[in-house]
């Protein structure tokens, strides 16, 4: 599985998550959906807001040239939440990577904010601490069906 198939089938495809993206801690893109262009300047000072929150808790988050307000850091998830009007994004850090998720106006913080840190501590549980450019596909399925399960997603992993 690719990290592509993380954003489509663990993000997106749940409903709750409009658009989402999975960067590594040097701000490199690993997965994107398409269309959602964040990049460059804005997810390092994303990155750099995991260690200290000042900089986009007085001058707001850009994601795709947007300011998002900042609402509030959480230190045990290792979660970022900022909202534009009724839509937002919610960011979690791993050992090895920043998960972006975005909700559209419509959708629930609360519904974007777990899927997102559902992922992240699947991740974390699973010793996530490489950046492979796929797994292979017998531990993809074992990791892609319990996932799967836990945020309510009733699709089979495609083989």
């Amino acid at each position: 599985m690719s990290w592509q198939s993380y954003v489509d089938t663990n993000l997106v495809s749940t409903g709750k998550v409009t658009k989402g993206a999975i960067f590594g801690l040097d701000g490199s893109l690993w997965a994107t959906t398409p269309g959602f262009n964040v990049g460059g300047a804005e997810v390092n000072k994303l990155i750099a807001a995991f260690t200290d929150v000042g900089d986009i808790a007085a001058h707001g988050l850009f994601l795709e040239g947007q300011k998002y307000v900042f609402l509030r850091k959480n230190e045990a998830s290792g979660s970022i939440y900022a909202r534009n009007g009724t839509a937002g994004v919610a960011c979690v850090k791993t050992n090895q990577a920043v998960l972006v998720g975005y909700y559209a106006e419509g959708l629930q913080a609360g519904d974007c904010n777990q899927v997102v840190e559902n992922l992240a501590d699947y991740l974390r549980g699973t010793g996530f601490v490489s950046h492979p450019s796929s797994l292979p596909l017998s531990l993809a399925t074992r990791m892609l069906l319990p996932l799967q399960l836990l945020i309510g997603n009733r699709l089979k992993p495609h083989l």
